[in-house]
């Protein structure tokens, strides 16, 4: 799955010059915590609410309440942004982004092509990719099957939904820290019996079962 697929195309921007209270004004209407900044269109940084509020005590501890009111208020967005920002292609695979994302521990990832921002990649994005991915949401079973982790076990598995006309909608296979291998089967059929009993004859473990109506 590509990053252009799943990434917010068109994303609420602010400009260096624009102040913060301003910033703050759309982070708050839309329900955001960070916004990239743009600067004659070409991302410059991004600000967040953790900027904004290291910048806020700094001023605190010189100058009143009522001075700090009226600088606050003029404080620019270029003031406070973070410029050193990384980014990410919108050809890029998803995994790649999230990679970004977990190693950098950021929540937003700006997507840029030909020097322009097309749009951004969010923890929400990758969590409701995750589901599409792993078929959660799509009606039918969900079977997780204990493995040998060896050549051929897919295509095992395969011929057995193929022997009784069972279409996989979904797979995926997990190794981390296993013995064995755990597939995730997703099927297009509340019913698994016969499905489920094939399996177990073949020499394989039924872990779990979640039936989606």
């Amino acid at each position: 799955m590509f990053v252009r697929w799943r990434m917010t195309a068109h994303p609420f921007t602010v400009t260096p010059s624009m102040t913060v209270p301003e910033a703050v004004e759309i982070m708050q209407t839309h329900g955001l915590r960070k916004l990239p900044v743009l600067s004659d269109g070409k991302l410059v940084g991004i600000i967040s609410q953790s900027d904004i509020d290291r910048a806020s005590p700094s001023m605190a501890t010189s100058f009143s309440a009522g001075e700090l009111v009226y600088l606050f208020s003029k404080l620019k967005v270029s003031k406070v942004m973070t410029r050193d920002v990384v980014t990410v292609g919108p050809d890029a695979l998803l995994e790649e982004a999230a990679i970004i994302m977990r190693d950098r521990k950021i929540e937003i990832l700006p997507v840029v092509e030909d020097g322009e921002l097309v749009g951004v990649i969010t923890e929400s994005d990758l969590l409701d990719a995750f589901i599409e991915l792993n078929g959660a949401r799509v009606k039918g079973t969900r079977l997780v099957i204990e493995a040998d982790d060896q050549p051929g076990v897919l295509a095992r598995i395969a011929s057995i939904t193929g022997a009784i006309r069972t279409n996989i909608t979904h797979v995926a296979v997990y190794r981390s820290g296993l013995e064995r291998s755990l597939v995730v089967l997703g099927v297009n059929t509340l019913n698994t019996d016969d499905l489920e009993k094939q399996i177990s004859d073949a020499g394989f473990t039924l872990k779990y079962r979640l039936r989606n109506e």
